[in-house]
């Protein structure tokens, strides 16, 4: 064994406890989403354990535990003088209100995915064989919408169409509009809501996301302007689109630049790709980050994987960068490739012939 230096072994095993206190607090996170809890406390009203254990129908001596362990995170806030536990603003904000920017119980579900689906991904490791989509557990599809929509719901109409030369306008008017790779078709509906003049077609190879995508519509009330079709990203059905969007998915496409060729053959003359991925440098160096740790994780255990099991197997990742987003729409056959915008978790591309 080498000779450590003791500091820095001190400081490396300081940050891993947090570290492990941070993913057992996502699990208590998920619990406590799924049993109402943090709904419960949502209106910052103090309570004590026997009160909110009365509000939610939870075993006292369970919620105590649960309760403690989230002041601890600073999840909840905790009074000693009274002994009773609060939701501050903020943190209502991200555990409580799912229409918040803030929101972030989504990432805890990714998260418990991934633990569930390590196995498979193991196996995936040593045969080279990828993961498909489909074949991970059923949070991951909960928990991707979950916690794509606020930065939807915060940045989409408000900033990435209006960085679209001419693409506000064409909306308002009516235009026609692919969504591909749409999940449960959260980017879909708040577009069909801005613009009740256009309709929107979201495609998914994946059933059961497809339907749960139709019951969102009618609930949204935005069935009459919005379609949910299965379909894959190199065949989607259509011609003319003004817009084809592909959110926070084309890294995950075995053929991104086939799926590019199939976008431009059904665009409209003039029609705009739009691409939203994930934020990444172009180099590792530039990633090595919060931001990016949570995106290389994820690409590791679920975007890489689903590439790879998907013919040709490109395998871009989710911090794939500019330079490869570009070479990807370049090779499919576009000429004009432009960064319109972007947030600090993803970037915003306007892609034209």
């Amino acid at each position: 064994m080498r000779e450590p230096d003791m500091q820095k072994l001190d400081a490396l095993v300081g940050r891993l406890v947090g570290d492990v206190g941070a993913a057992m607090s996502g699990a208590l996170v998920v619990l406590g989403d799924k049993v109402g809890l943090f709904k419960a406390m949502a209106d910052g009203t103090p309570l004590s354990v026997e009160q909110l254990a009365a509000k939610t129908g939870v075993k006292e001596r369970y919620l105590r535990e649960w309760l403690s362990a989230q002041a601890a995170a600073d999840y909840v806030t905790y009074n000693e003088k009274t002994d009773r536990f609060s939701l501050t603003p903020e943190q209502a904000m991200v555990f409580a209100e799912e229409n918040s920017p803030a929101f972030f119980v989504g990432a805890f579900e990714v998260v418990q995915s991934m633990w569930m689906d390590e196995p498979k991904i193991a196996e995936a490791f040593r045969t080279g064989t990828g993961l498909g989509w489909h074949e991970h557990s059923t949070c991951l599809f909960r928990g991707t919408e979950r916690f794509f929509r606020p930065g939807y719901n915060s940045h989409l109409v408000n900033e990435w169409i209006p960085a679209l030369a001419g693409m506000d306008e064409k909306l308002k008017a009516g235009a026609n509009v692919a969504d591909v790779g749409c999940g449960h078709g959260a980017s879909t509906i708040l577009m069909a809501q801005a613009y009740p003049a256009s309709h929107f077609t979201g495609f998914d190879y994946h059933g059961p996301s497809i339907e749960r995508a139709k019951a969102a519509a009618q609930e949204a009330g935005v069935a009459d302007r919005v379609t949910f079709e299965q379909g894959r990203a190199s065949e989607f059905p259509g011609r003319s689109y003004d817009m084809v969007a592909m959110f926070d998915c084309l890294h995950d496409m075995g053929d991104p630049v086939g799926a590019g060729r199939h976008v431009k053959e059904t665009l409209a003359p003039n029609g705009t790709w739009l691409i939203v991925e994930p934020f990444a440098h172009d180099h590792l160096k530039d990633n090595l980050n919060p931001v990016g740790r949570v995106y290389y994780g994820a690409s590791t255990m679920i975007c890489t994987p689903a590439s790879l099991s998907q013919e040709v197997g490109l395998g871009l990742g989710a911090q794939a960068g500019e330079m490869k987003l570009r070479k990807v729409a370049l090779d499919a056959g576009f000429t004009h490739f432009r960064r319109a915008t972007e947030t600090p978790f993803n970037m915003v591309f306007e892609v034209r012939a």
